[in-house]
């Protein structure tokens, strides 16, 4: 068949454009080798964020009595959060087909293992295909350290943790980042004893010493065991009786182990050569800012270019490369302001420079921290950990970066990403009026912290 367009893979990207595309008057070919939707829909955001919510539930009612409620006995109940997570996951993906439908005749999905067998020539499902143009969206699965021992031993990955229905006993997590965070913490409030390892000093290592610490406080008040500075040397063991050595010596004894120490592409089985596609040391591919690849008229976007793999830094490719293809626009994917929330209790979130990137290149810059628990919102309802943080240029009064720890954190830091984007000074925060009592209140706080600002 010869389209305009093929699209490989079906996730945050690939879907919105492939539709996007054939309303546009594109004949569109769709090949995705598994379920539609992928890495957010079927393995990420929704499971996770799913199962976190019931976490919560069960946190919120042993805690209650914090609130003046006094709760009975607080049982876990895990085939039931697995079930609903995995209803939830389906009406997503019937989602993403709707999606898909709205392109009409001209989307012609087909599933199975694509290929490259030339430039724009794509092998899928016994059968050959040609475009004008190819979009690869293959994303990211998890993948292991070379840890002695590890091949021996029946570990447990992103996705097949939240496939358990029996409650691990002791749960070793390697990897002290976004998912092994939100993973330890959700199977300690279900109910399981466990252990997080890192090499580096802090959890969320890329953030600042004290965003990190403010997490690491309230993982400790829940009795989550932390083993940061220590590397995994060797593991060994059996299902139920797992042996982890750390550096030093030092042994940890548990009943499962998940390894959440990072994502590799799929580009492997891509015949990536075979397509002109250069890939760089890790397997990622080699795009410009306006998602070109090394082949001609072949694009890349999402998790696979090795960009921050988040589902919205995906959807947001689809937009600028369908602006791009139709000749709306020549903006590139490069100076956009990305957030990030980890959706720990409290979530931890940012956008733009932390303070130890700002001092590593050289910028300068004013800085406010001040406690989550200044916020009246925060004490009245009982949710006071965290801490609040902004970079300011001095000359121009932009935001260089802010980070916050804190119940709704991931909301919050929008009204930094909002002021960033449109390039406006701090100044407007400082004038708004905010509603008392908000969180978002204390994000005004926060920013009349800094001198300038300030109404002493």
């Amino acid at each position: 068949m010869k389209v305009d367009v093929i699209v490989v893979g079906s996730g945050q990207a690939g879907i919105p454009l492939a539709a996007r595309l054939a309303r546009a008057g594109k004949q569109v070919l769709l090949a995705e080798r598994g379920e539609l939707g992928g890495t957010c829909v079927n393995t990420g955001c929704t499971p996770t964020k799913t199962m976190i919510a019931s976490a919560r539930a069960a946190h919120v009612a042993r805690t209650a009595a914090r609130l003046g409620v006094r709760a009975g006995p607080v049982q876990v109940d895990l085939p039931a959060v697995v079930d609903r997570k995995d209803a939830l996951v389906r009406k997503w993906r019937e989602g993403a087909e709707k999606r898909l439908r709205e392109g009409g005749d001209r989307v012609t999905l087909v599933h199975g293992q694509a290929r490259f067998t030339g430039e724009r020539r794509i092998e899928v499902a016994g059968e050959t295909h040609t475009a004008d143009i190819v979009v690869l969206d293959v994303g990211a699965r998890p993948t292991a350290p070379p840890l002695d021992g590890l091949g021996k031993v029946a570990w447990l990955s992103y996705e097949t943790v939240m496939a358990l229905r029996e409650l691990p006993s002791h749960l070793l997590v390697l990897g002290g980042g976004y998912i092994g965070c939100e993973f330890g913490q959700m199977f300690r409030r279900f109910g399981a004893q466990v252990t997080i390892v890192d090499v580096d000093a802090h959890l969320l290592s890329r953030e600042d010493p004290e965003i990190s610490s403010a997490l690491e406080s309230v993982f400790r008040d829940e009795g989550i065991g932390l083993e940061l500075g220590a590397g995994a040397e060797r593991v060994s063991g059996q299902a139920g009786r797992i042996a982890l050595r750390l550096s030093g010596g030092r042994e940890l004894r548990g009943s499962h182990l998940l390894i959440a120490t990072g994502r590799r592409p799929n580009t492997d089985d891509l015949g990536c050569d075979a397509g002109g596609v250069a890939l760089d040391p890790k397997g990622f591919i080699v795009a410009d800012d306006e998602y070109r690849t090394s082949a001609p008229g072949t694009f890349a976007v999402g998790d696979v270019i090795g960009q921050p793999q988040f589902t919205h830094t995906a959807w947001d490719d689809h937009r600028i490369l369908f602006d791009l293809l139709l000749g709306r626009s020549r903006r590139g994917r490069k100076g956009r302001h990305i957030p990030y929330t980890a959706f720990t209790d409290p979530q931890v979130a940012g956008v733009g420079l932390t303070e130890r990137q700002a001092r590593e290149r050289g910028i300068a810059y004013e800085v406010a921290t001040m406690p989550f628990a200044e916020i009246a919102r925060a004490r009245e309802i009982d949710e006071t950990a965290g801490i609040l943080k902004v970079l300011l240029d001095p000359k121009t009064e932009r935001v260089l970066g802010a980070a916050i720890v804190g119940s709704e954190a991931g909301e919050l830091i929008h009204i930094f990403v909002a002021l960033m984007q449109a390039g406006a000074p701090a100044r407007a925060i400082v004038d708004a009026e905010a509603v008392h009592p908000t969180f978002a209140e204390g994000v005004q706080s926060l920013v009349m912290k800094l001198q300038r600002y300030s109404l002493s």
